[in-house]
């Protein structure tokens, strides 16, 4: 039986670990909390996900929510006017079949506790390199699916894949109750502020109970970059409605009755979105596997970090399997990461054209879908699988190209 040790127990390596284990290996996962812990902390991420995301919880035998948890039946787009109008305004449902968001403070305690049903071991500890260098001693195969500390400085930076070096986005994220629906279906409602940032909110699943979840981008410097003094879950709440009340008025229009779900309903911060090499090195030579955000972290602003970890997870664990007995080298490693990469090079390259000011064709394609509706159809089961967009969101020519289409 071929020992396998995961170092973090999130989306990524709690469903690397049950898979795994489902398929008779030994096992084990190592983090540094416990569920009971996750449960009761603060919020880690937004997590809104996809069908095809959603199949794969699903062939894992780990959709437990499915008939709890709020659907999330399609997408809108509004982009702001400086007048406070609306300059573009669609929505579509999703025909790849509904998202759903679950809290991962809800998620995360069910996986573990499902992982230690099925025979794993979890171990509460934190790891550090030296403890690493014990671990990757006596496991086949040790995989880290946390990107934090020493252990994530390990994955080096590829310059090539990363198309910034900074923080791109101000980053905020406030969970709520008693906001009003949106009519006719529930929704991803994004909001593009030019200039300011970006706005979405969406409902799902929490500790508490059904909830929404709002999520704020705001450009570095400008005016949604409010976080920074913001120290109670009071504050946080106020700030989040004076955003909407300045920029969007008709989300404001949502939310006069909202209240945090809890005190720790809340999310401020920033990073670099960020691709690394796959293969981590320790000080005695031996290689670790990096896995999911730990080596291809995105901006949360089109809503794939969950997804991507997903997708990568999936890709990772049938390289496993198919390896059977053989070693699992660095040539395996940096085998398996370039199948992944084939696929998440596009959902990069598309989530950081919208860390950028949109450019004409975008903006043409973005207005044309108010008025055919099978453009606004074809974005928003894009964000299924992000490889539909190319080439013709992506590119000017091709997006030229489906626009005289589209009109004739």
């Amino acid at each position: 039986m071929r020992k396998i040790t995961i170092i973090g127990a999130g989306q990524s390596g709690l469903l690397m670990g049950i898979g795994l284990k489902k398929q008779g290996y030994d096992v084990t996962i190592i983090t540094n909390r416990t569920g009971d812990e996750v449960y009761n902390g603060g919020i880690l991420s937004s997590q809104a996900m996809f069908n095809a995301a959603l199949d794969i919880e699903r062939d894992f035998g780990l959709d437990f929510w499915d008939d709890e948890c709020p659907p999330i039946e399609g997408i809108s787009l509004t982009v702001a006017a400086p007048d406070g109008t609306k300059a573009i305004n669609w929505a579509a449902r999703l025909e790849t079949g509904h998202a759903n968001s679950v809290d991962q403070r809800v998620k995360m305690p069910a996986w573990m506790n499902e992982f230690e049903r099925l025979g794993g071991k979890l171990i509460i500890d934190d790891v550090t390199i030296d403890s690493l260098e014990d671990i990757a001693r006596d496991s086949d195969l040790v995989m880290v699916a946390s990107g934090k500390g020493d252990i994530g400085k390990m994955f080096e930076r590829d310059a090539a894949k990363s198309t910034f070096d900074k923080p791109m986005r101000a980053l905020g994220l406030t969970y709520v109750k008693n906001m009003t629906p949106r009519p006719d279906h529930s929704a991803v409602c994004f909001n593009l502020i030019p200039g300011v940032g970006e706005y979405f909110s969406f409902p799902a699943l929490t500790t508490t109970g059904p909830c929404d979840i709002m999520v704020f981008e705001g450009i570095p410097g400008g005016e949604m970059d409010c976080w920074g003094g913001v120290t109670s879950p009071e504050e946080h709440l106020e700030v989040s409605k004076t955003i909407l009340e300045k920029f969007l008025p008709w989300e404001a229009d949502r939310c006069h009755e909202i209240e945090l779900t809890d005190d720790n309903g809340k999310l401020a911060g920033r990073f670099p979105p960020t691709i690394r090499n796959p293969v981590g090195r320790l000080p005695s030579g031996q290689i670790v596997l990096g896995l999911a955000d730990s080596i291809c972290l995105n901006d949360p602003i089109t809503g794939q970090g969950s997804n991507n970890a997903t997708k990568c997870t999936k890709i990772f664990f049938d390289s496993i399997i198919a390896r059977g007995d053989q070693a699992f080298d660095e040539a395996w490693m940096q085998q398996t990461f370039d199948q992944f990469w084939d696929y998440a090079k596009f959902v990069v390259d598309w989530t950081n054209a919208f860390l950028l000011p949109p450019p004409p064709h975008v903006l043409q394609i973005l207005g044309a879908a108010e008025e055919h509706p099978e453009t606004a159809q074809k974005i928003v089961d894009g964000f299924n699988d992000p490889r539909d967009f190319f080439p013709w969101f992506m590119d000017p020519a091709a997006a030229d190209e489906y626009l005289k289409k589209v009109a004739s």
